[in-house]
């Protein structure tokens, strides 16, 4: 149950503090902190759950994230359903949460930072595009993940490397789909966005977790 509430807490934190930064400050009169400062507050929110609650439950905060560690053979089957549920339950609340305040001023919440392709792209980017992006991205986010958290890698700089990985990859990939590389995120945002976001929403669940399941299966090349 531990490990469970850190999951969601961890999560909620995730999509509070990244959705939140691109709902309520990416385009703030003035002092908007676009592209790059909601590509740092969703780093931010990984780097602080893991060094906070990595111990507890590894800090996932991602159900393709417990899929990739579970192929890649570092995280127990049995956990994966529970861990998934938790996630998932805590991105909701968050986008509960900030669903709350982002309508407190009366505005309408826009694409709420849902994830999508083709118009509902930020760069207008089709299907195939955003489909290679999130397989691609959450690929790469495994390898660096399942690398730094090895037991033959540097100690202690584990959260650092994955902040920084999810950093670059919404660097990379906000123009292209909003970045998703976490089915987690993208459900929560869905939901109360609805419509064109519910359609959409199958390439955010099956696309991260393609890449995590390629990830886990290279990584074990490494590992031997």
């Amino acid at each position: 149950m531990k490990k469970l509430l850190a999951e969601f807490f961890g999560t909620y934190w995730l999509v509070l503090g990244g959705c939140g930064s691109a709902v309520l400050s990416a385009t703030f009169p003035g002092v908007g902190i676009g592209l790059l400062g909601v590509s740092l507050a969703f780093g931010l929110t990984v780097l602080t759950i893991a060094y906070s609650l990595g111990h507890v439950s590894g800090a996932h905060l991602n159900p393709a994230v417990s899929i990739g560690l579970w192929i890649g053979g570092r995280f127990n089957g049995k956990e994966l359903l529970p861990y998934i549920i938790a996630q998932i339950v805590g991105g909701i609340a968050a986008a509960g949460t900030l669903y709350v305040i982002a309508t407190g001023n009366g505005n309408p919440v826009g694409n709420f930072a849902a994830n999508g392709y083709g118009e509902h792209s930020p760069g207008h980017y089709n299907l195939v595009s955003a489909l290679v992006t999130e397989i691609v991205m959450t690929f790469m986010f495994l390898l660096v993940i399942l690398g730094s958290t090895d037991e033959r890698a540097p100690k202690g700089f584990a959260g650092i490397a994955i902040g920084l990985a999810l950093t670059l990859i919404h660097l990379i990939s906000i123009p292209v789909t909003n970045t998703s590389v976490n089915p987690a995120r993208s459900i929560s945002q869905a939901i109360f966005v609805g419509g064109w976001a519910i359609e959409q929403l199958w390439l955010f669940i099956v696309a991260p977790i393609i890449g995590a399941i390629l990830a886990g299966i290279v990584y074990k090349i490494f590992s031997k």
